[in-house]
């Protein structure tokens, strides 16, 4: 793992980077069966995050993916709260992890080390989550997994699926959820895939292809027609439950037991183990006779047996302490590498992606495979026509985990050294392994993304350009670059579909009213890597102008140019010494090395300079005004709580701002002043308490008013 930020600033922006990343990862897995990543560097991530959070815990976001379970679902399908929320599982890579997992049990109940700690063990299978409600043992209800609080109604299409019976026997509970997973058989996936191909062949229509038999169950559980799903062969495997009145069973395995009774399939693996070395046998037993197995699997969940025991370990976070799945190793086969493609990603990285030979790995024809980086293509050391080992990690993304062809004298692969897309300079920041694009104002497969950002809310905040409209005005070709927001006209808009003229005169209004930004908003808005709004702010409070913050960053482009034209040294090395020079240049205390180097970078770069300087001939910065109006705030700390109905949070921060006060997002002992608008809540309360000042909006614009 690369060394943990030593600034909070880096930290803070590491946090915000991760959250981001890792929610579009949840959805795309959860939401659009679609994931972009293996599950191996999805837990990396999520462990970097965790690692962060660790050392600077203080700085832990609401949205943090520690608290996040799944994604939240989305579509066509009703959206329904679960009656208890369905938990995600904490993951085991080896079988000392798995040996801790027993320890932290021990030692959370106070075992003895002779005590036995019964498992149960079964094979984790790789469907939809799925919890099938039974009220006065008839089905009423089945809900998708979603984001673990809320799930999609698939109801309809369940009760067309076979293995999932109408009614429950006279000697059920009267209210029982029984939760498993939806699947596809092998054979079932092979026949669909092949069926669809001949139904296109039929009609001339280019045939659609499910990637894996997960894709194909969840993309047939969720059609809006249950008949569709009816003529797909999806099969159900129960694992556990949910609300219940009553348990038939005071162990796991007893009332997994009881549920196959009534009529549900249950995973033949499915066993109680009473040691460690007993589950880790039949974890081995499981992953030998993975390939035979009718359905598609990525590890083995253990549960503790009694249920008494479960109910004192409880929850951490998103998931059970007593139970963990322990994943298997990635199918694996031989082909060639024909070819190395760079993908741009939205964010600017350069991705190394190995054009394969087509080879079936784990039932799944790859033609693709992810190289990560430039680091891991130079320990590889692969080339075009390497015979090559490929694996499909997580059972989802393949990537290459050795090269077979080490001996032959051909010419090394180079990563470029500017982006394919569109030209600019490829950089990496000291102690990455990453390499991006540094055009990220004219880059094409980063231009859609940076133009939202732009017009976002803590950016320029233009109402009305919303994705929706800027992926539509990029498609077009209205847009391309910041700039061309302020050349949009009202006759451009009245062209188009569903647009009339109050609804063209106000979005063209609401651009003019963006054309002289406070510098920090401007600094924010231009998507410089590392440069959020707190940067941003500071950058702006130092420099104070646009054209002092310019002729800062052209000292250190030629600093830059300078420093990298030095030889003698390692690139990393290299870099770590340009970075701090340039750290001294921009000379703000909350700016580091790497957020230097980010900055200078992305000036240095002509086509982002031509973009600004684009821009600037639409708009022009405000000026910071450091001088702030003498009032009876100066120095205080002031709490803004409820609803504001006279002005933005923004707004109101900026006020007490420039009348010398601090602004708290809590309230304290420390805290002067609370500005309390309706739907104040705990805040307006606890000042009460504090016998803390309180205020009304109005009392606020007095106090504003009264300022010198």
């Amino acid at each position: 793992m690369t060394a943990l930020p030593t600034t909070e600033t880096a930290a803070a922006a590491e946090l915000e980077y991760l959250a981001g990343e890792i929610a579009r990862h949840n959805r795309l897995y959860h939401t659009d069966d679609s994931p972009e990543i293996p599950d191996a560097d999805y837990d990396a991530l999520v462990r970097r995050n965790n690692a962060l959070e660790a050392a600077f815990p203080h700085l832990v976001r609401a949205d943090s993916p520690s608290r996040q379970i799944g994604a939240a679902p989305a579509g066509h399908l009703a959206k329904v709260t679960h009656a208890r929320p369905m938990t995600s599982l904490d993951n085991a890579f080896s079988d000392e992890e798995v040996e801790e997992f027993v320890a932290r049990v021990r030692r959370f109940l106070r075992l003895g080390d002779d005590e036995e700690v019964a498992l149960t063990a079964e094979p984790k299978i790789d469907g939809l989550s799925c919890s099938l409600r039974y009220e006065q043992r008839r089905l009423v209800q089945a809900l998708t997994r979603g984001d673990g609080t809320t799930g999609e109604d698939v109801t309809a299409n369940v009760r067309t699926i076979a293995d999932i019976p109408a009614n429950l026997p006279d000697d059920a509970p009267d209210i029982f959820e029984v939760r498993g997973e939806v699947y596809m058989a092998k054979a079932d996936f092979a026949a669909l895939n092949q069926r669809l191909a001949e139904e296109a062949a039929e009609t001339g229509k280019e045939a659609r292809q499910f990637a894996n038999p997960r894709n194909a169950a969840a993309g047939s559980l969720r059609q809006k027609d249950a008949g569709v799903t009816a003529r797909r062969p999806l099969r159900f495997l129960a694992h556990g439950w949910g609300e219940a009145t009553a348990l038939p069973g005071t162990t796991q395995s007893a009332v997994i037991a009881a549920i196959r009774q009534w009529g549900f399939p249950v995973a033949d693996g499915f066993t109680t183990v009473a040691t460690t070395s007993d589950a880790l046998a039949q974890y081995n037993r499981i992953e030998r006779e993975r390939a035979d197995l009718p359905f598609d699997i990525d590890g083995v969940v253990y549960k503790v047996d009694r249920l008494d025991w479960q109910e004192r370990l409880g929850f951490v976070a998103r998931a059970p302490r007593w139970a963990i799945a322990h994943k298997f190793p990635a199918e694996r086969a031989q082909t060639t590498l024909n070819d190395i493609d760079i993908q741009v990603g939205r964010t600017g990285k350069l991705t190394p992606v190995a054009k394969l030979e087509p080879v079936t790995v784990g039932g799944v024809v790859v033609r693709n495979a992810t190289l990560h980086n430039a680091d891991e293509v130079a320990r590889l050391g692969v080339r075009p026509g390497d015979r090559i080992v490929v694996q499909r990690a997580g059972d989802v993304i393949p990537q290459i985990v050795e090269n077979l062809t080490t001996d032959e004298e051909r010419p090394a692969w180079h990563f470029p050294t500017h982006c394919p897309e569109c030209g600019s300079e490829a950089v990496r920041e000291p102690g990455e392994v990453d390499w991006r694009c540094s055009g990220g104002l004219v880059c094409p497969a980063q231009q859609v993304e940076r133009l939202r950002h732009f017009a976002s809310r803590y950016a320029l905040d233009i109402e009305g350009l919303g994705i929706t409209n800027i992926e539509s005005f990029f498609a077009d070709g209205l847009i391309a670059t910041p700039a061309d927001f302020f050349r949009l006209t009202e006759e451009q808009l009245l062209a188009r579909e569903r647009w009339a003229s109050v609804s063209a005169r106000n979005l063209i209004a609401a651009i003019d009213a963006k054309r002289r930004p406070p510098l920090d908003r401007f600094l924010f808005a231009l998507g410089i890597r590392h440069i959020g709004e707190v940067t941003a702010r500071d950058l702006a409070r130092r420099w104070r102008s646009w054209d002092a913050f310019r002729e800062m960053v052209q000292r250190g482009i030629e600093k830059r140019d300078g420093m990298l034209q030095a030889i003698g040294e390692s690139d990393d090395k290299l870099l770590a010494r340009t970075a701090k020079e340039l750290a001294a240049i921009v000379d703000t205390k909350q700016v580091g090395p790497e957020v230097a180097l980010a900055l200078i970078d992305f000036f240095a770069e002509e086509r982002n300079d031509s973009a600004v300087a684009d821009l600037l001939g639409q708009l022009t910065p405000a000026d910071v005004v450091h001088e702030t109006r003498a009032s009876e705030v100066s120095g205080k700390t002031v709490v803004f709580t409820g609803t504001l109905e006279t002005m933005s949070r923004d707004e109101a921060k900026a006020q007490a701002e420039a009348l010398g006060a601090k602004v708290s997002g809590s309230v304290s002992s420390r805290t002067d002043l609370v500005v309390a608008g309706p739907g104040a809540g705990s805040k307006g309360k606890k000042a009460a308490d504090l016998g803390i000042r309180v205020v009304d909006e109005a009392g606020w614009q007095a106090i504003v008013a009264a300022a010198g």
